[in-house]
């Protein structure tokens, strides 16, 4: 669809109006009926005819059914082992803790230790027997100091993570959860 300086436009699926005011390679920039200019892809946009837009219910019924969301009929098939397992994932690329640039990276260090040991501690008062902590590759510096805090725990087992899923750069811990009887 072609559209032109001062067309009278609709976005889809917002209650956006407004008429076209510049038109460039990346976005349409439109001034809407309240004044406020905003930019959208052209797939984004609808041209009002002269005499407005006009939607049967027929129409709409139509569009409904083009948005629903089509299920598979099929069930994956997983073993019950891994349904069992509740499995959690722990990040620790700085990028995904913090915000904060011009950190040390002895800073850095000790921001994604902390955060793992919290999320280790979590997981042990949770019960959750499987968790995961995405380190990367690197230096090794990371990987090395969390086999140093995995260490000091009882009850745990470190494994190398799936490398089919996560390369070399994860590390998989399994905690054994002790059952204590009282007689």
């Amino acid at each position: 669809m072609s559209f032109k300086v001062g067309d009278k436009i609709c976005v889809l699926d917002q209650d956006i109006e407004g008429v076209v005011t510049s038109i460039t390679a990346a976005a349409i920039e439109v001034e809407t009926t309240f004044g406020f200019l905003m930019k959208f892809s052209a797939r984004e946009l609808l041209i009002l005819p002269e005499e407005g837009l006009k939607v049967s219910n027929y129409d709409v019924a139509k569009i409904k059914h083009l948005k629903q969301d089509k299920k598979p009929n099929y069930k994956a098939n997983v073993s019950k082992k891994e349904r069992d397992v509740p499995k959690m994932e722990v990040d620790l690329h700085i990028g995904q803790l913090t915000n904060a640039i011009n950190l040390s990276n002895f800073e850095m260090l000790n921001i994604q230790l902390d955060t793992a040991q919290r999320q280790l501690e979590f997981a042990i008062s949770k019960k959750i027997q499987k968790v995961v902590f995405i380190h990367g590759v690197g230096a090794g510096v990371l990987k090395e100091e969390l086999q140093y805090l995995f260490k000091r725990y009882d009850g745990i087992r470190v494994y190398e993570g799936d490398y089919k899923k996560y390369g070399l750069g994860a590390t998989e811990v399994y905690i054994t959860q002790q059952v204590s009887r009282e007689v």
